[in-house]
């Protein structure tokens, strides 16, 4: 079955979802520590913008990053001209769009994981003397761990499965920004059906096995 397709844009996903959710691990931990205190208005207008992706259409976000990283744009040019960086039609841009659009899938479960911690465990940590950082890492994110797994699974698979934006942004470059479903599509165009039928049902088992993990996350945490 796998003698029909190429295994490059296999391998290029699972680079590309795996870096992506590094990312969002790094940047998610933090916003959602902020969201969860903040009581301004500003954290309204933050948790919109965060959950944005969840309802625009991929190739909506990626013909404005597009636009905005072109090399003929004001940003694009710059960072083209002193940092050497094209993120238009390359596998940095890939991470940028997947990194944006993925962001929902991981703060979401997190922060509503955030929220449920008694907040007298805080006030406890806080009447010890413990810095805010000291208690995030020791007393909020091991009572939220279910809501970190679980948006580290649905940030990994959600990027595994994205297409408008990678098509967009990155385009079907062999090697460099031709991923799964890029490449699914491709063969489906070319009327190669059985390569078409590998890379879905690659797919397909590998959704399903993140549905199942993520239901067992959710019981333990019950």
């Amino acid at each position: 079955m796998l003698n029909n397709i190429d295994p490059q844009p296999l391998l290029l996903t699972l680079k590309l979802a795996t870096l992506t959710t590094l990312i969002l691990l790094l940047l998610g931990v933090p916003l959602c520590a902020w969201l969860a205190r903040a009581r301004s208005r500003g954290r309204t207008l933050a948790e919109v913008l965060i959950s944005l992706p969840l309802v625009l259409p991929p190739t909506a976000l990626g013909f404005y990053l597009l636009i905005t990283f072109s090399p003929a744009s004001a940003i694009g040019g710059w960072l083209l001209n002193h940092f050497s960086l094209r993120l238009v039609f390359s596998f940095n841009g890939l991470v940028l769009g997947s990194v944006l659009f993925s962001l929902p899938f991981m703060v979401q479960p997190l922060l509503a994981a955030l929220r449920q911690t008694p907040p007298n465990l805080l006030d406890a940590a806080r009447t010890l003397g413990k810095r805010e950082a000291t208690i995030l890492w020791r007393v909020w994110l091991p009572h939220a761990r279910h809501g970190l797994f679980a948006g580290a699974i649905l940030a990994f698979a959600h990027t595994v499965g994205e297409f408008g934006v990678v098509l967009m942004l990155g385009g079907n470059i062999p090697d460099q920004t031709r991923v799964a479903s890029i490449a699914l599509y491709q063969e489906m165009e070319a009327l190669n059906y059985p390569a078409a039928h590998t890379y879905a049902a690659i797919l397909v088992v590998f959704s399903f096995l993140v549905l199942l993990t993520l239901q067992r996350v959710q019981r333990r945490a019950q």
